[in-house]
C-alpha cells in the first residue's frame, strides 16, 4: 500500500472549542473546520494553537473520530501527535495513520532539556518501528523557542537517510529565516512550512511547500490565496496586509485574541474559552482587538453561518 501524496498548501491549527465544563465540544470543532476547508485551508488540528498540550489523548482522538465521523477529508489533516512519552506518540499517530490523515506534525519529546541529537533521533525511530505502517507521514515541528528542544540539519540529515519516505517536512516555527533556507537548499523536495505567514511568499520563491500559522484560523481565505498565487503582481501587497493583521494579534496573548475574534465574528461567546493555565482576554483587551480589527474593514464571511448551522 503505498503512502498519501506530500502535503502543501496552508494548515491551520485550529483552536480548540471548550464548553462550559471545559471538556472539549466536537461539535464547534466540526463546524469550525468545515468553515477553514471550505476556505482551501487544511487542518493541523493538535498544534501549539489547539492548546494541544492540554489535551489529553483520548479527547484528541475522540476529536479526530469527530472530524472524519463528520465526513471531513483526513487528506487534508496533519494533527499534533508529538509527545513526551513514546507509547502516547505511537498511539495517537497509529490512530491519525489508522484514520487516513495525511500526515502528522510531531513535537520531539520537550520535558528533557539538552538531549542529544542521538537521543532525539532514537525517538523518532521508535516512534516509526511501533506505528509500523508504511503510509506514516511524519513532518517534524521545530518550535525552539517553547519546546527548548531544537531540531538540528544534521538531526534531520540522519532522519532521512534512515526513513526517507516517513519523514517527509517540517514546520519551522522558529523565526529565524537562515535555518529555513539552509533547509530549503540542502534537502531538496522535502516539505518546509513556516510557523508564521509572514514569511509565507519568501518561502514559497524559495521552494517552500505552504505555511502552517496560528492566524490562519482567523484569515484562511487571504493566507491560502497567496500560497496559490505566490507569483501574482501584487504578491508582496497581499503579504503586506497580512503582516499587518498579524502584527495586530501577535501584540495580544495569541490564542485568546484569535478566540475572541472568532466568539465576535460568529456571534458565539461560547469561543472564549480556553483552558487553565490560559485565561480569556480582559475586556479592554478585546475591545481594543474588535476596535482595530474595525478599522481595518476586518471581517470572517460566512463564520457565523457555519457556526449556526
Amino acid at each position: 500500500m503505498s503512502g498519501p501524496e506530500k502535503m502543501s498548501g496552508v494548515l491551520s491549527p485550529v483552536i480548540t472549542p471548550f464548553k462550559a465544563d471545559l471538556s472539549v465540544d466536537a461539535e464547534r470543532l466540526v463546524r469550525q473546520c468545515r468553515w477553514l476547508m471550505a476556505r482551501d485551508c487544511g487542518l493541523a488540528v493538535f498544534g501549539t494553537n489547539s492548546e494541544a498540550n492540554s489535551l489529553s489523548v483520548e479527547e484528541k482522538i475522540e476529536l479526530l473520530d469527530a472530524l472524519t465521523g463528520a465526513g471531513l477529508d483526513p487528506a487534508r489533516m496533519m494533527p499534533g501527535t508529538g509527545a513526551c512519552a513514546i507509547p502516547d506518540t505511537v498511539r495517537l499517530t497509529a490512530h491519525a495513520v489508522k484514520l487516513g490523515c495525511s500526515g502528522v506534525l510531531m513535537l520531539p519529546p520537550f520535558y528533557y532539556k539538552g538531549v542529544s541529537d542521538e537521543g532525539l533521533f532514537r525517538s523518532y525511530s521508535e516512534v516509526i518501528q511501533r506505528v509500523g505502517d508504511e503510509r506514516l507521514k511524519i513532518y517534524l515541528y521545530h518550535f525552539p523557542a517553547v519546546s527548548q528542544v531544537p531540531i538540528t540539519l544534521t538531526l534531520i540529515e540522519r532522519l532521512l537517510k534512515a526513513y526517507p519516505d516517513t519523514v517527509v517536512g517540517i514546520k519551522d516555527s522558529s523565526g529565524d529565516w537562515g535555518n529555513m533556507a539552509a533547509m530549503l537548499k540542502q534537502f531538496p523536495g522535502f516539505a518546509m512550512f513556516p510557523g508564521n505567514e509572514t514569511l509565507l511568499l519568501k518561502s514559497m520563491q524559495n521552494g517552500g511547500a505552504g505555511c502552517i500559522s496560528a492566524t490562519a484560523n482567523i484569515n484562511p481565505a487571504a493566507i491560502a490565496d497567496l500560497a496559490a498565487n505566490w507569483q501574482a503582481p501584487d504578491a508582496q501587497e497581499r503579504q503586506d496586509d497580512m503582516n499587518g493583521l498579524r502584527t495586530i494579534f501577535q501584540a495580544l496573548p495569541l490564542i485568546p485574541a484569535m478566540k475572541a475574534a472568532v466568539a465576535h465574528y460568529s456571534g458565539d461567546a461560547a469561543w472564549e474559552r480556553v483552558r487553565p493555565p490560559l485565561v480569556e482576554l480582559s475586556a479592554a483587551e478585546k475591545a481594543g482587538l474588535l476596535d482595530q480589527l474595525e478599522e481595518l474593514g476586518f471581517d470572517m464571511p460566512g463564520l457565523a453561518e457555519t457556526q449556526a448551522a
